[in-house]
């Protein structure tokens, strides 16, 4: 089966439950609106904060535009969203504790956009602010507390450098010129100021750096409309929602309805062959094509026609059908229609008839040993099988009459198959 015939049988599926599935949606969205009624507004305000390196430059290998030495962005980000910067800023908001903080880094820059998510519109822009501020000075105490270290770390090479130079001018008094131990002692000493002059100047640009953690290019101001909730993120999730359960729905109860509305159902729910389906325009010469089929599925002469429901053939005159064929029809009014029938062709009313019926009148037709050749599908108008009022010189299929009986001196080889009928139309001839 191609993909075009499944998803027109998906969609026809659909069509047949389009009211579950709009009823599913049109609840969807409906619940999507009431949640956003009943979700308090929130407000986000913006700090951006241009962060720039601190402490002495080293070159240093740069990977990315956010990944920089000594600057890294992404740590930075991570660090302002830190329990630190959040006590330092409940600090500064007076113990106020903050609502939940959000860093982002655009691409290809030092800025960290610090927003904020409160209730109130000052709020959150007191907030952001408090964040961003909070974060700077941190920024600047941890740089300072580094540095610092990194201050007397040197300082105390330093020491250590000026003290083995002390001790190599003493040994060098001691030392002949010109001797192997004076030379290694001089060479010594030569390192040790180159030393002492490299961690001298380290120090001195330690002492003298300037710290500037970053600065604030743009404050957060009370922002106007609240960032939530979202109108097109609730009703587009709710219909979402609701088209999904309303597919799964219609699927279900598809699945687990079993009256017989089109001839598909009836051959996806019985596994019977349907040889036409007149439920909607006949074009001409269906009757005739259905005729032959009928003749060429029966495997005797005696076929039983089974209505479901049993009110479903009507009685009104219809156009005939010459069709010459050695079939008679039985219709059941006869007790012994059922044990002399070879075959039987059921006409099923779509929309009144269940696949269960269908089966039960399968399962006792089988227990006669009567075989099915097909199903005739209809709405109003069906097919009527009646006998012929009298054999013709040249046998034909039948006529299409109200009433009328078989002549019985009419031998089984010879007996014509029992007009097809159908009520006739308004303005349709006699």
């Amino acid at each position: 089966m191609s993909s075009g015939t499944d998803l027109d049988e998906h969609l026809a599926l659909l069509r047949r439950r389009w009211l579950v599935l709009v009823g599913c949606v049109v609840f969807g969205g409906t619940a999507g609106l009431a949640l956003m009624r009943l979700t308090p507004p929130s407000y986000t305000a913006t700090t951006q904060v241009l962060v720039m390196p601190v402490g002495a430059q080293e070159p240093g290998n740069q990977v990315t535009a956010r990944q920089r030495e000594p600057l890294n962005l992404d740590t930075e980000a991570q660090v302002a969203q830190s329990a630190v910067v959040a006590a330092r800023a409940a600090g500064t908001l007076g113990g106020v504790v903050p609502g939940p903080v959000e860093v982002s880094v655009p691409p290809n820059s030092a800025v960290l956009w610090i927003s904020v998510t409160a209730p109130e519109p000052g709020a959150a822009a007191a907030q952001s602010r408090a964040y961003a501020e909070a974060y700077l000075a941190n920024r600047r105490e941890s740089t300072l507390t580094a540095m610092a270290e990194q201050q007397q770390a040197v300082l105390g090479k330093l020491k250590q450098v000026n003290a083995g130079i002390d001790l190599v001018i003493k040994e060098l008094g001691g030392l002949a010129r010109g001797s192997a131990e004076h030379a290694i002692a001089t060479q010594r000493q030569g390192v040790l100021n180159r030393q002492a002059a490299s961690l001298a100047l380290k120090y001195d640009a330690l002492r003298t750096v300037a710290v500037t953690p970053g600065t604030i290019i743009s404050q957060a101001a009370p922002p106007s409309a609240p960032s939530s909730p979202s109108l097109p993120l609730y009703l587009g999730t709710g219909l979402m929602a609701g088209l999904l359960t309303g597919s799964a729905a219609a699927y279900a109860r598809d699945r687990l309805d079993t009256r017989l509305r089109t001839a598909a159902d009836v051959e996806r729910l019985t596994g019977l062959p349907v040889l036409t389906d007149l439920s909607g325009s006949r074009e001409h010469g269906v009757l005739h094509e259905l005729a032959c089929s009928v003749v060429a599925a029966c495997p005797g002469q005696r076929l039983l026609v089974k209505a479901l429901p049993a009110d479903l053939c009507s009685s009104s005159l219809a156009e005939p059908l010459s069709v010459s064929a050695p079939l008679s029809v039985l219709d059941g009014s006869d007790v012994r229609d059922l044990a002399r029938a070879d075959a039987a062709l059921l006409l099923v009313g779509l929309g009144r008839v269940t696949s269960t019926q269908v089966a039960a009148t399968v399962l006792h037709l089988g227990r006669h040993d009567v075989p099915i050749v097909g199903v005739v599908t209809a709405t109003d108008a069906v097919p009527s099988f009646v006998p012929l009022l009298e054999p013709r010189t040249h046998t034909s299929l039948g006529k299409l009459v109200a009433t009328g009986e078989l002549e019985i001196s009419v031998s089984a080889e010879t007996t014509p198959m029992q007009a097809l009928h159908h009520p006739r139309r308004p303005g349709q001839p006699t």
